[in-house]
C-alpha cells in the first residue's frame, strides 16, 4: 500500500513539474506589452542578491518559491525605464528590504539617475524599516499608511556567543589567530565582546549611520542635527510623528495614494492606473548591443570555498575558469570583479588572487565592492588594478584564524563514545576532534596561522603600494567601512558598479562602445533539473523553510561551523545590522 501511494505521489509530482516547465517555456515566448502612461511598480520586500536567478515557479506559484531580485538587473532596468517614454514614474513599495546598506546605496544611485529625466518617484508602504526608509528617502514624495510604523532609531549589531553552550556540552574550541581584531572566533571562547571588537563595531556602525543621516538630510531637506535627535530619542513612535518630523509627507490609505498618482499622470478619478511589475517590465525589453568589445563582469557573491560556485558560495574553480576565459578572449577588453563576500577559505582566496594577478597583466581588472568585501573578499580585491567601494561597504579585515573543536568531552562523557588513535608519526592527525591537541600540535597550528597572516599582509602591501609596517597598522583583522578604507588607502575611490565599469572602459580605451557580459552564468531552472538538482530548484535549503527566525539564526551558525576547515580569511564577526 505504501509503495503504491509513493508511486502515485511521485507521478503527481512529475506531472505538476511538467506543467510548470511547459508553462514556463510558453510564458518565455510571450511578449509583454507596456501601455502608455505606465507606472513601474517596484515591490522590493524580498531578498536582493547580486544576480537574479531564473525561477519560473516564483512567477507561476509565488507562494511556492522564495523570490530573489538581482541588484545588477534591477539597477539596469531602472536605467532603461528612465528613457522609456511609456513609463511616467515609479511607485516604490518596500517595508523591509533584504539588502545591505551598500546595495541600498547602489539602488538609490540608480533611482536618483532616473529622476534626472524629469520623471517622479513616489514611495508608499504600511511600514518602513530603517533600511527601507533609507532607500525610500530618495523619492519625491513618501507616504505612509495612517496606522503604519516607521523605524528611525539608529543601527544596532547583535553577536551571538556559544561559550556557555560549549561548556555545558564539554566542547572545547582550539583557536589560533593572527590579528587582535580577528574576532570571528570570539563567539566560541567568550561570553561578550572583546574591547577590540566592541571598538570596531561601534565605529563601523557609527560610520554607516553618519552616511545614512547625511544622505537622508540632503534628500528630505532636514538638518543633520535634527535627524540625529530624532534617531537617538526614537521620536517617531507612531505614524503622525513621522509627518510631524517631516520624514514622510502624508498619511494616506492605498486608494488615496492612487488618487495622488492619477493626478501626477493626468488621469480622471475613475480611470485605471496602468501598473507594470518589475519582472514583467524587465521581460518586455532585451538589451542589445552590436559592439564587438566586452567588459566581463565576474560576480563573486557569498562565502569563499574551493570548488564550484553555487548560490551563496564563491567557488574558486568557477571564478578561476571565468577569469581564464576573460583573459584569453579577444572580445573581452577589461574585467570588473564584483565582490560581495565576507571571506572564507584562505587557500581558495589565494588561488583566485593568482588568477586575478595573471589577468591584470593582460587586461585592466577593476574591483567593485558591494555590501561586503572583507578578509578573503578583500584578498580578491587587492589583486585588482583599481578598487571601487561604496561608503557603507564593509571591507578590510586583513587577518586570519584557524579553529578546531575538541569533542572528546561531549563524546566520552555525554554520549558515551570513546576512540583510540593509531598513527605512524607524532603528528599523524592534525585535524582531530576526538582529543585535545598536544602542545606541539598547537604550536604548529599557531605558526601556520601566523605564516599565512604574513603572506596576506605582504601581498596586501604590495597590491596597495604600501610598506608592510604601514599596512599592518590598519590590518590586524580590523573591518572598515568603504569611507574609512578610502582614508586608509585600502580602496582607491568611492562609487558603485557603474563607476567601476567606467573605470574599466577608460582603462581599456573602448569609450562607450562596449557591452557587459556577466560570469559565472547562474544555472537556469531547466539546467538544474537536467543535472539532477531537483531539491536545489525548489529550495536552496529545505530546512530554512521549516524553521522560525531564531532557529534560522542557529542553522546559519551551524553552517558556518561546517565551513571552518583549515586556515580561514573571514570577516572578524558576522552580524546583522538592524
Amino acid at each position: 500500500m505504501s509503495s503504491c501511494l509513493g508511486t502515485i505521489v511521485a507521478l503527481l509530482a512529475v506531472t505538476i513539474l511538467g506543467i510548470i516547465i511547459v508553462s514556463a517555456l510558453a510564458s518565455a515566448d510571450e511578449v509583454v506589452s507596456i501601455d502608455d502612461q505606465s507606472v513601474l511598480m517596484l515591490n522590493l520586500n524580498g531578498q536582493i542578491s547580486e544576480l537574479e536567478l531564473e525561477d519560473p515557479i516564483a512567477d507561476l506559484i509565488p507562494e511556492a518559491a522564495d523570490r530573489s531580485i538581482g541588484l545588477l538587473q534591477l539597477t539596469s532596468t531602472i536605467r532603461h525605464a528612465k528613457d522609456d517614454p511609456k513609463i511616467e514614474g515609479i511607485l516604490l513599495n518596500t517595508a523591509m528590504v533584504g539588502a545591505g546598506y551598500a546595495s541600498i546605496e547602489e539602488l538609490r544611485e540608480a533611482l536618483i539617475d532616473f529622476k534626472t529625466s524629469g520623471k517622479w518617484i513616489v514611495a508608499y508602504s504600511d511600514a518602513y524599516s530603517e533600511g527601507a526608509y533609507f532607500l525610500s528617502s530618495v523619492a519625491d514624495k513618501i507616504f505612509l499608511n495612517p496606522n503604519g510604523l516607521l523605524e528611525f532609531n539608529g543601527l544596532s549589531a547583535e553577536v551571538m556567543f556559544f561559550k556557555r553552550l560549549f561548556d555545558k556540552l564539554e566542547i572545547r574550541p582550539e583557536v589560533f589567530r593572527a590579528g587582535q581584531f580577528k574576532s570571528a572566533v570570539e563567539p566560541f571562547i567568550r561570553e561578550d565582546l572583546s574591547a577590540e571588537n566592541d571598538l570596531q563595531l561601534r565605529e563601523l556602525l557609527g560610520s554607516i549611520h553618519q552616511e545614512m543621516i547625511r544622505t537622508i538630510s540632503a534628500d528630505r531637506k532636514i538638518d543633520t542635527t535634527q535627524l540625529e535627535k530624532i534617531s537617538k530619542g526614537m521620536l517617531v513612535r507612531e505614524a503622525a510623528d513621522a509627518v510631524s518630523y517631516k520624514l514622510v509627507d502624508s498619511l494616506l490609505y492605498e486608494d488615496q495614494m492612487h488618487d495622488v498618482l492619477r493626478s501626477r499622470i493626468g488621469l480622471d478619478k475613475d480611470e485605471k492606473i496602468s501598473f507594470v511589475k518589475y519582472s514583467a517590465y524587465r521581460s518586455s525589453y532585451e538589451q542589445k548591443s552590436e559592439s564587438k568589445s566586452e567588459i566581463a563582469v565576474i560576480v563573486a557573491d557569498g562565502s569563499i570555498m574551493p570548488g564550484k560556485a553555487d548560490n551563496g558560495v564563491v567557488g574558486s574553480k568557477t571564478i578561476n575558469d571565468a577569469l581564464r576565459r576573460a583573459r584569453t578572449s579577444d572580445r573581452v577588453k577589461a574585467v570588473v570583479l564584483r565582490i560581495n563576500s565576507p571571506g572564507g577559505s584562505f587557500t581558495a582566496s589565494d588561488d583566485m588572487w593568482r588568477e586575478i594577478q595573471l589577468t591584470s597583466k593582460e587586461k585592466p581588472v577593476i574591483a567593485s565592492m558591494s555590501d561586503y568585501a572583507a578578509s578573503g573578499g578583500y584578498f580578491l580585491a587587492m589583486a585588482c588594478d583599481t578598487i571601487v567601494a561604496r561608503p557603507t561597504t564593509i571591507t578590510g579585515s586583513i587577518g586570519v584564524f584557524s579553529v578546531l573543536f575538541d569533542l572528546s568531552g561531549l563524546l566520552n562523557n555525554k554520549i558515551g563514545i570513546t576512540t583510540e588513535e593509531v598513527k605512524t608519526g607524532d603528528f599523524g592527525n592534525m585535524f582531530t576532534m576526538t582529543r585535545p591537541l598536544t602542545v606541539e600540535e598547537k604550536s604548529i597550528w599557531q605558526n601556520q596561522t601566523e605564516r599565512v597572516y604574513k603572506i596576506f599582509t605582504g601581498k596586501a602591501a604590495s597590491g596597495r603600494n604600501m610598506k608592510v609596517e604601514d599596512l599592518e597598522k590598519i590590518a590586524s583583522g580590523r573591518v572598515w567601512t568603504g569611507s574609512q578604507a578610502k582614508e586608509n588607502h585600502l580602496v582607491d575611490m568611492l562609487g558603485g558598479m557603474n563607476d567601476a565599469v567606467r573605470v574599466a572602459a577608460q582603462a581599456a580605451g573602448v569609450g562607450d562602445d562596449y557591452k557587459l557580459r556577466f560570469y559565472p552564468k547562474p544555472k537556469t531552472f531547466l539546467e538544474k533539473l537536467m543535472t539532477g538538482a531537483e531539491m536545489e530548484v525548489f529550495s536552496t535549503d529545505p530546512l530554512e523553510k521549516l524553521t522560525g527566525p531564531e532557529e534560522k539564526i542557529l542553522l546559519r551558525q551551524w553552517k558556518r561551523f561546517q565551513e571552518y576547515g583549515g586556515v580561514q580569511a573571514r570577516m572578524p564577526v558576522e552580524f546583522n545590522i538592524h
